[in-house]
């Protein structure tokens, strides 16, 4: 089973309030799974990372065999293909963490689109920043 999922993370300030943002969509493309969580003071990165993570570990709850992730931050997917180096110590768990789940697919892929091609992903982030400490994940 392909999912195609998109997430974002964001924080006001850097650090600052952060909130991440992630969606899978079938083949037919119908939302399956939407995660908006508030994941406390962090910095951009740190939520960006954790957007993917969340988002892997959700499609791989779901059964999919197949994930096909789109994010607006060109450094994680250029960390994710090996084209830059993980350098921020706080990073590097994160990323080590991404690494291992992506591997449990059949097939895995990442790419950087644009902000606007990500917008689903940049509300849920946004609306999990709105509400602060609560978690709403929909499946």
């Amino acid at each position: 089973m392909k999912g195609i999922a998109f997430a974002d993370g964001g924080s006001r300030g850097n650090p600052g309030p952060a909130g991440i943002g992630a969606l899978i969509k079938n083949e037919a493309g119908e939302t399956v799974c939407e995660v908006s969580e508030f994941i406390g003071r962090n910095t951009n990165n740190v939520a960006e990372w954790t957007a993917l993570l969340r988002i892997m570990e959700k499609a791989l709850e779901l059964g999919f065999t197949e994930l096909e992730v789109n994010m607006d931050s060109e450094l994680v997917v250029k960390q994710m293909h090996g084209e830059y180096r993980v350098k921020h110590e706080g990073l590097i768990p994160l990323f080590t963490r991404s690494r291992s789940l992506s591997v449990r697919f059949k097939h895995f892929s990442i790419n950087h689109v644009r902000r606007a091609g990500n917008s689903e992903a940049d509300k849920l982030a946004n609306d999990a920043m709105d509400r602060g400490d609560q978690v709403q994940t929909k499946n």
